[in-house]
């Protein structure tokens, strides 16, 4: 007997949690709708770098850290999601540099943006992040010695990345961050949807759903 109501005491406990959980999750969901229709500067900055076609009705928000090892996988799997989709999914990529001296980085790369090698230097930023991005002992220093592959006027990397509107650009993307609720990277959002449970099919399939929806 006693077995039986601890079993149904369980029960009912669960049941509360689950009902709490997507009420949680559905209005979490409603508060991004909104914000994505009224208030659209939480998920896309002027100055936030974009890829894909301007007028796309599909846009991928992903937040992201340079020093991120999951983000440097998820890289390839977008761009081809997107050549998958030609012209109907538009990337915005936005900052939230998690890992310790991660802003270093960030600002390399909208430094970048000036001699329009943002692209190419997230690139060789991707593929040598093995070299100086590691969890234990960072070696920030190291990315120099990568980053000609890129194209760069070093010199001149040296002294735009310490304009202060780069890092007034960090501490805006780290508050939408926050208000959004991204606690680790990467990120992602589609059309202010986010993506609730993380996996590379799970953003297709979210991808997926708003092309049909959307064309």
């Amino acid at each position: 007997m006693k077995y039986k109501i601890f079993a149904g005491t369980c029960l009912v406990l669960i049941g509360i949690f689950l009902a709490t959980s997507f009420y949680y999750k559905a209005q979490q969901a409603e508060q991004y709708d909104a914000m994505a229709k009224h208030n659209l500067s939480t998920f896309v900055r002027a100055y936030s770098q974009t890829l894909g076609n301007a007028d796309a009705k599909v846009v991928l928000v992903e937040f992201m850290d340079p020093a991120c090892e999951t983000c440097a996988a998820f890289s390839p799997i977008v761009k081809q999601m997107m050549a998958d989709n030609p012209g109907k999914i538009k990337l915005v990529l936005r900052y939230a540099p998690f890992h310790d001296g991660a802003d270093y980085f960030v600002k390399i790369l909208e430094a970048a943006k000036n001699q329009e090698k943002y692209w190419e230097t997230l690139e060789v930023m991707f593929n040598s992040q093995s070299e100086w991005a590691s969890h234990h002992t960072p070696q920030p220093q190291k990315i120099w010695q990568f980053l000609p592959a890129a194209g760069l006027d070093l010199d001149r990397i040296k002294q735009e990345m310490n304009d202060p509107e780069i890092a007034k650009r960090i501490e805006q993307d780290l508050a939408d961050a926050n208000t959004l609720n991204v606690r680790k990277t990467p990120g992602f959002f589609v059309n202010g949807k986010p993506l609730e449970t993380f996996g590379s099919k799970q953003l297709y399939q979210l991808i997926q759903s708003e092309i049909k929806a959307n064309y």
